[in-house]
């Protein structure tokens, strides 16, 4: 039987390892641009810093077998809500009840706080996963789409910041 526990400091190896595991196997192995001093800090900032996250670690007999990585957001339409950023089981303790070991305790956490909402993303082509969510009753919300900048793009948009407030001095 599988064992969840919050991550510690000494995990940040694990979770990286986890991180990379998920990126293959989402068909994206070398997008983890993530170093184990970023976890580090912002997972497990010094006293009196926040944290960007937390994780929980599953164990089967000792061994690593999967992880789940969520922060807390805030739903203007319903207040309090908990964004899972990564749920992932090794394969080889897949089917064991794990990650809905995982599920459930951060569904757990999320009512604990008095969240309202508990979020992630699928990718479409995982219908593994998207088949597990839908059996524990998760909605798929076909008609919003998830947007970002990175990199550059969000770099250049903050430039564009500091441009206008020269504009306005």
């Amino acid at each position: 039987m599988a064992t969840i526990r919050p991550a510690s400091p000494a995990d940040v190896p694990q979770i990286l390892a986890f991180v990379r595991e998920l990126a293959a196997y989402e068909r994206e192995p070398d997008a983890v641009k993530m170093s184990e001093t970023e976890l580090l800090r912002d997972g497990f900032p010094a006293p009196g810093e926040s944290s960007y996250f937390e994780s929980l670690i599953a164990e089967e007999d000792g061994e690593p077998a999967g992880f789940a990585l969520f922060f807390p957001v805030y739903s203007t339409w319903r207040g309090r809500a908990i964004h899972l950023e990564d749920l992932f089981v090794r394969p080889r303790f897949r089917g064991k009840g794990i990650g809905k070991a995982l599920l459930t305790r951060v569904a757990a956490v999320a009512v604990e706080r008095g969240c309202r909402l508990l979020f992630w993303h699928v990718l479409d082509w995982n219908e593994p996963a998207l088949s597990f969510y839908r059996s524990l009753g998760a909605e798929t919300m076909d008609s919003w789409r998830r947007m970002r900048l990175g990199d550059e793009a969000l770099a250049a948009l903050a430039a564009t910041s500091r441009e206008r407030r020269r504009w306005e001095s």
